[in-house]
């Protein structure tokens, strides 16, 4: 049978089938043979037409009459064709699992799936809840990608901001996977690999490449945010299209130069994509997201004004407001310094890359900055997010070891809170006002402007890039929804945008996008200290009743042969109550816990069994003096 999906149409031969409709003719045969001629002209060009339908469908033309009919296919045969085209079908698609970032600010991983090959989307991480005692961070469940890690054609990462590069050393840890990146991403990972003690297979690529990844035909394009050398990727497959804003906004005079490349995106978008991934963090914000360049006027106003010691506190990652700042300082004859682990890091790799640029002589170490004049300093340091062992709430708390605060000193927090981060920030301002320094802040001033796209920002990339499909990413469940009717308000049908939870999938292809429930695991893997994953609900849990309620520790000795008390109990706290102003409570709760032992080694010595009825007890006892729920911990010792 021929294959008229594998073989061009000749348009030529096409035209020839279809008649023009005219015809020259003259005399009486002419006028009496119209009607007749004119018909058969109709029909032969209805019949021209329907196999041009035909041919242009990719289906067989009817055979004409006087064309011996093929023999009847088999009901073997047509099962046979039937399951091979339902097979070839089902292959043909593109499958998206995010695994991060959805529902949440942070922690953004998106796994891509065609056939036997995936791509993922970045790895990160994001900063433990309050209710999260002692965790240090949150990472991907990497269950799904370790599972079918030979199937991994590479990791491409659009920026460096640690919400997508975060996870990057657990992944490594687990499995062996080519990193992509741009130059200075990739010097912000190798940083965090050598801090684990770890080495990974790091590719450089830039704004404008193309590279393969198996079937993954990739496009990195220039886009603007607040960490140097964004991208966004624009991906084809033989089953669908997808582009990938990463994070972004729109920037017409951003610090270095180098604007979005809006050319790409419409050249992208005349080309068809068939689903859109996008940033919604300020989908509910109207409006534009300000320039990076309205935050350096303000700077240079306050540097103008400012008369003793400038310390500005901003993201260590914000490389283009870091050089502002350093342009500001050698402006106004000031010397600058830097301060906190992560900042020290960023600017010397970020001068090594080229992206930093320090006027000679205008740096001097931390240590060194006491011999120079109040009025002729800057210290640029971590902690714009209230973070508490940051360098700026360590000197908002007198315990930095090289700057003590001094009245008359300008304190700059060039941030807004990150949502979750507001009480932290809170604290330290508030802190910072105590010791009469002159405090701004981000309520105040103009001192920060998002990396992130407004409302009209992200209408402008819908309209040019006009995708099929559309999934809102990269936001709290609010920002997906805000992002989803501004979508919908653009003229898509609510039917072609499709919220997802982590976990799941949505297959997509050139016709359609369907969704798919609890794919793949996705819980949070809480990291504390070394240990990864080993701290789940019931510790927390635990943790939590110690925060709250304290501790009893019940230790007494038992000989288990004879099922007598030897000696105790004692009763040990912790964080429950001060003992020595409630001696009472405490003693009754011995002899809580005594009788219950006593009472039950005369039927019972199993270990199990005493522990359990001194616990009852005694939180029976506890909570109806004191309406506390502490953890209680029997200990005992057969002697």
């Amino acid at each position: 049978m021929r294959d008229y999906n594998s073989k061009k149409t000749n348009i030529k031969n096409i035209a020839a089938v279809i008649p023009t409709g005219k015809k020259k003719s003259t005399g009486k045969h002419a006028a009496g043979g119209k009607n007749s001629a004119s018909a058969k002209t109709k029909t032969r060009t209805k019949s021209a037409l329907k196999e041009t339908e035909a041919l242009g469908l990719g289906l067989k033309p009817k055979a004409r009459k006087k064309t011996k009919a093929a023999p009847k296919k088999t009901t073997a045969a047509k099962t046979a064709n039937s399951t091979k085209a339902a097979t070839a079908k089902k292959a043909e698609n593109l499958k998206i699992i995010p695994i991060g970032g959805l529902n949440e600010i942070g922690k953004n991983m998106t796994v891509l799936e065609y056939k036997d090959q995936i791509m993922i989307i970045d790895c990160g991480m994001s900063f433990p809840e309050d209710e999260m005692y002692g965790i240090d961070v949150v990472i991907p469940d990497f269950s799904y990608v370790v599972k079918n890690a030979s199937k991994i054609k590479g990791v491409v990462i659009t920026h460096g901001h640690e919400d997508h590069i975060g996870g990057v050393p657990y992944l490594l840890k687990k499995i062996n996977v080519p990193i992509y990146g741009t130059r200075i991403t990739l010097g912000l990972i190798e940083n965090k690999l050598k801090e684990h003690g770890i080495t990974g297979d790091l590719r450089p690529i830039k704004a404008g490449d193309k590279l393969r990844l198996g079937d993954f035909k990739v496009e990195t394009i220039r886009t603007t945010h607040s960490v140097a050398d964004a991208i966004c990727l624009y991906v084809q497959t033989p089953a669908a299209t997808l582009f990938h804003t990463g994070d972004f906004k729109i920037d017409y005079t951003p610090i270095d130069g180098e604007p979005i490349d809006l050319q790409k995106f419409a050249e992208i978008g005349s080309r068809g994509v068939d689903i859109m991934l996008a940033d919604s963090t300020n989908a509910v914000r109207k409006g534009f997201t300000q320039s990076e360049k309205m935050v350096g006027q303000t700077l240079d106003g306050i540097f103008s004004e400012a008369e003793n010691r400038i310390i500005i506190a901003t993201f260590s990652s914000n490389v283009h407001r870091v050089q502002k700042i350093i342009e500001l300082a050698h402006k106004y004859g000031r010397k600058f310094s830097v301060s906190g682990r992560s900042m020290e890091n960023v600017v010397g790799l970020a001068q090594d890359l080229g992206y930093l640029h320090i006027p000679a002589g205008s740096y001097v170490e931390l240590n060194k900055t006491k011999n120079i004049p109040d009025n002729q300093l800057v210290i640029i340091t971590t902690g714009s997010q209230g973070e508490p062992m940051s360098a700026l709430a360590r000197m908002a708390s007198d315990e930095h070891k090289n700057v003590k605060l001094k009245k008359g000193d300008t304190v700059i927090l060039s941030s807004s809170p990150v949502p979750g981060n507001e009480k932290t920030v809170s604290n330290v301002v508030n802190r910072l006002y105590e010791k009469e320094v002159h405090v701004i802040y981000n309520e105040i001033a103009d001192i920060h402007v998002s990396g992130h796209a407004c409302q009209e920002e992200l209408k402008l990339i819908h309209s040019i890039i006009k995708p099929k499909f559309f999934m809102p990413v990269h936001g709290e469940h609010r920002h997906l929804v805000a992002h989803k009717e501004l979508a919908a308000g653009l003229g898509m049908k609510e039917s072609r945008i499709h919220i997802l939870n982590n976990g799941n999938q949505l297959t997509v292809d050139k016709r359609k996008a369907v969704r798919f429930e609890n794919v793949a695991p996705a819980e949070d893997i809480l990291v504390d200290g070394l240990g990864v994953g080993d701290v789940g609900n019931v510790v927390l849990k635990d943790r939590k009743l110690l925060s709250e309620s304290g501790l009893i520790i019940v230790a007494a000795g038992i000989d288990q042969a004879s099922g007598t008390l030897v000696s105790g109990p004692d009763i040990v706290t912790r964080g429950f109550v001060y003992v020595k102003e409630n001696e009472d409570l405490i003693n009754s709760a011995r002899k809580v816990a005594e009788k219950a032992i006593e009472d039950t080694l005369l039927y019972d010595s199993d270990w199990n069994t005493l522990k359990n009825v001194v616990r009852d007890e005694l939180r029976r006892y506890i909570y109806g003096r004191t309406k506390r729920s502490p953890v209680i911990l029997p200990m005992f010792l057969d002697v």
